[in-house]
């Protein structure tokens, strides 16, 4: 009996050993684990800084651009006040119409000039795209642009200028590494 009782301890000890080992390892899986976490929430948390840095100088731009806007308003406003009494009558009360008109701007209006100014653009952009400013030698064809059709509207435009822009881009041998958004500025 009592030999059996130290390879009884033995085997405990040696299965301890075992169980501290399988213990130590989990703990370092999991510590390796946190801190791949870790690192991918400091990456995150840069980004996020990078990203709040570029809103913040954005909303500054917009800031200084609206005061600069109200600045504008402002003078022009006084330069119609001083020019108005040098009007006749009737178009004194013609200007201050249009000027009550012009202070009662509403969304739909603001959207509806934006997107004139878009299809202005891409049009613009298509126009200087569409025929090649030398005759073509007798037998050939100008290359056609798709119909646009009234009804179509401003998506079918958006569609023709990025077909535009493409072929514009294959012509100039670009293999697409800088694309340009519709406004016409390079994204990353």
């Amino acid at each position: 009996g009592s030999s059996h009782l130290p390879q009884q301890l033995k085997f405990t000890t040696s299965d301890s050993c075992d169980r501290i080992k399988d213990e130590f390892q989990l703990l370092q899986a999991q510590y390796h684990s946190l801190k791949l976490e870790c690192d991918k929430l400091a990456s995150e948390k840069s980004e996020m800084q990078r990203h709040y840095v570029m809103y913040y100088e954005m909303s500054y731009g917009l800031n200084i651009e609206m005061h600069k806007q109200a600045e504008i308003v402002k003078r022009l406003n006084g330069i119609c006040a001083q020019v108005l009494p040098y009007l006749s009558q009737e178009h004194q009360q013609q200007v201050l119409g249009a000027i009550e008109r012009a202070k009662q701007v509403t969304a739909p209006e603001l959207n509806s000039i934006i997107r004139q100014q878009l299809q202005a653009h891409q049009l613009s952009q298509l126009q200087a795209l569409a025929l090649p400013l030398t005759p073509l030698p007798v037998g050939l064809q100008p290359p056609s642009l798709p119909a646009v059709s009234a009804g179509s509207g401003l998506l079918s435009l958006s569609a023709l200028g990025s077909q535009a822009h493409l072929a514009k881009e294959d012509k100039n041998g670009h293999d697409g590494d800088a694309h340009q958004d519709d406004d016409g500025e390079k994204s990353d």
